[in-house]
């Protein structure tokens, strides 16, 4: 970062295409990381302003106004509160739509207050003619006081004149309030919190008092003298209603003279969209239909890309097996790191795919449908509409989907949906399911055109929101907390999606997946691969204890080799391990091998794959080429001489996997999301219960 960047926040009400600017002006100059202390995404990019001129961007968290009710909203109050050079940013750029302009109005005003200085971008502009909305922009600009662009983010109009705003803007250095609420509240009050400190705007020293929040810039006798402003609570509550009605009073007259909306030009599809897919039955039905389209596409689309993944590093192992010279080194490439990888790799097309049919829902608007729809079923089993986000959310991620809780305002209903979103199938398990399923289920057409592979997913999906549900209720009726609940969700316009916005977020979060579950993976294989080449006497013995075998008289060189590298294995520290566990998963229909797989995806389910990857590829002949998918459907269990993962051994594991708790990060963010090791305690051990119970009836029954 230059010193001579211009700092820009980025600040909008939610749906407003705060996002689809921000793509626009930092294209792929993306980071995202998490502000200090808090697991909040903060989105930063580059953009060239000007040949010379160049601004980082920061995505600040969606905001209807800077009076927080959420963490996600205190992290917009914290940024604009900072009086910090490094940190403050120079220029805020307020994104709002046109068809909401006057509730958008309302943070601008807020904004705007804070002598900070501003932008207004008026975004969804390819909207105004077909809305029959007019606006008046000089006189708006006049009225605002501010520099005020129309953009369309989605067809990248607009743009270039937001890079010179932000510029003009930088450049004269010198904002006004607007509202100007000291004079019209309680003038003398507000003196005399003005004369507390010359640092700090007034605005800025009303919200530390009204949000008690202080930046780290202030002194210790600001802070003291602020904090004496509190002690009339109701006359802060008195003038925080006023404030509010005072800015809407202004709005109001401004729009009155610059904004107008012909209904007779407006064209109403949104009403006759909304009232299909927000129906009491159909509603339901389209909902059942896109899940259905969904988890088809998953398995159609990704079968041949996978394919050519799997061979691919199959044949990489392979050359550089024939290629290096023997030794631990190309030991640990072949049987550790580029089965660990692979693992990781192959999975690719179906999150991707996944990700995408998330992305476009979200993009045009569906997904706000989905949370009203649901929101009478929800309450009957002690959540609300907005649980369905983190429900749905838990199919990509589990923690982010816990985090997305904190839009929830009753504790009860935001405490139940923490605890049952880990039952949500999330990509994570993903692997698990196709490989499972790729193995036990035909890939063949029911109905002449249903994918039966797909078909099993969905049901495996369906099981997880079932079991959410069914706990939800439950802890709903055993959980004695009482709170407050209402429900308030907001219905944003339909549109097409944006290509540019679907494809960033695609390969954010395909990246996020290969990246944070690759490190986890590739770790745990080299260690794996250690703990599986290395073992005590009888592991160095394996090669005499074998050939001393009169039952291993009559066996060829290949299987000879075969038969040392299966007893080394055995005896190696991992498959003594393996064997400790053996006992008590045997019921289930597993083996020590399978176990030491259950036990490594706690750290992530992912990597169960990845494992079992790492033990084949260490058993196997040198010369072994075969893929994951080929070592684990010709793996035979020694006690019956059939196939090891048999249909009721593939249902068994995905049983388990639907219920176990097999994600540390998962537990460690439910702590902190909750305050307290209880919650998380009691998800791991209810549901390894839960997993461990129905995992064994599943075997018994189908064996």
């Amino acid at each position: 970062m230059s010193k001579n960047d211009i700092k820009v926040a980025l600040i909008g009400n939610p749906n407003t295409g705060k996002t689809s600017l921000f793509n626009q002006l930092t294209g792929l100059n993306q980071k995202v990381g998490n502000y200090p202390g808090v697991t909040v995404d903060k989105k930063q990019g580059i953009s060239k302003l000007s040949p010379t001129q160049n601004a980082i961007i920061t995505d600040l968290p969606g905001t209807y106004s800077i009076n927080p009710t959420s963490l996600d909203e205190s992290i917009v109050l914290k940024t604009l509160l900072n009086n910090d050079i490094k940190a403050s940013p120079d220029v805020i750029l307020v994104v709002a739509d046109v068809e909401n302009l006057k509730r958008n109005l309302l943070l601008f005003s807020q904004i705007k207050d804070l002598e900070i200085p501003t932008v207004l971008a008026i975004n969804m502009v390819d909207q105004m003619d077909r809305k029959g909305i007019s606006i008046d922009l000089s006189l708006l600009k006049e009225e605002l006081n501010t520099e005020i662009v129309l953009v369309s983010a989605r067809k990248n109009e607009g743009i270039k004149a937001v890079k010179e705003a932000i510029i003009r803007c930088h450049v004269a250095a010198k904002a006004s309030p607007l509202c100007g609420i000291n004079s019209k509240i309680d003038p003398d009050y507000f003196y005399k919190l003005k004369e507390i400190s010359p640092n700090y705007s007034l605005y800025q020293l009303w919200l530390m008092v009204t949000q008690n929040n202080f930046p780290e810039t202030i002194t210790k006798e600001e802070k003291e003298k602020l904090l004496a402003f509190k002690q009339d609570i109701s006359k802060l509550k008195k003038y925080q209603h006023k404030e509010t009605i005072y800015r809407y009073q202004e709005i109001n007259k401004i729009l009155k003279k610059t904004y107008l909306i012909d209904k007779s030009k407006a064209k109403d599809l949104r009403s006759k969209l909304d009232k299909i897919f927000t129906h009491k039955i159909f509603g339901y039905v389209f909902f059942s239909l896109i899940l259905l389209v969904i988890f088809q596409s998953i398995f159609d689309w990704s079968s041949m890309p996978m394919d050519i993944i799997d061979a691919t590093f199959a044949q990489i192992s392979d050359f550089v097996n024939r290629n290096l010279p023997a030794g631990v080194f190309t030991d640990l490439l072949t049987q550790g790191i580029i089965p660990g990888i692979g693992g990781v790799i192959i999975f690719i097309p179906q999150i991707a795919i996944l990700f995408l049919f998330i992305a476009v829902l979200e993009e045009t608007g569906y997904m706000s449908r989905v949370v009203f729809l649901m929101d009478k079923i929800m309450r009957r089993f002690g959540m609300n509409g907005k649980s369905i986000i983190p429900l749905i959310s838990g199919t990509a991620c589990a923690i982010p989907a816990i985090m997305a809780t904190r839009t929830i305002s009753s504790w009860k209903e935001r405490l139940i949906t923490i605890l049952v979103t880990p039952f949500t199938t999330c990509s994570a398990r993903l692997p698990v399911y196709a490989i499972l399923i790729a193995l036990i289920i035909p890939d063949k057409k029911v109905f002449g055109f249903l994918n039966l592979q797909g078909l099993v997913l969905l049901l495996l999906y369906f099981l997880g929101f079932a079991s959410a549900i069914l706990a939800a209720y439950i802890l709903h009726k055993t959980l004695k907390i009482k709170t407050k609940s209402f429900f308030v969700v907001e219905m944003p316009n339909y549109k097409l999606p944006s290509v540019k916005n679907i494809l960033f977020e695609v390969v954010e979060k395909t990246k996020a997946f290969v990246f944070g579950a690759g490190k986890i993976i590739l770790a745990l294989s080299i260690v794996l691969w250690f703990l599986a080449s290395n073992g005590g006497s009888d592991y160095k013995n394996a090669e005499q204890i074998v050939v001393t075998n009169v039952d291993n008289q009559n066996l060829n060189d290949e299987e000879l080799q075969q038969k040392i590298a299966s007893v080394k294995l055995e005896k190696s520290y991992i498959g003594v391990l393996g064997k400790t566990i053996e006992p008590v998963i045997k019921p289930l229909g597993y083996d020590w091998k399978i176990g030491i797989a259950l036990i490594t995806s706690f750290a992530a389910r992912e990597v169960f794959v990845g494992t079992l990857a790492t033990i084949y590829s260490v058993e196997a002949d040198d010369e072994d080429t075969t893929t994951i998918k080929q070592k684990m459907a010709s793996e035979i269990n020694p006690d019956t001489g059939k196939k090891r993962f048999n249909f009721p051994v593939g249902m068994s594991l995905m049983v388990f996997y639907a219920f176990a708790m097999q994600c540390m990060a998962t537990l460690a963010i439910v702590k902190r999301e909750t305050k307290s090791w209880k919650w998380p305690l009691i998800q791991l051990f209810g549901m390894a219960l839960l997993a461990y119970v129905s995992s064994l009836l599943t075997y018994q029954i189908l064996s």
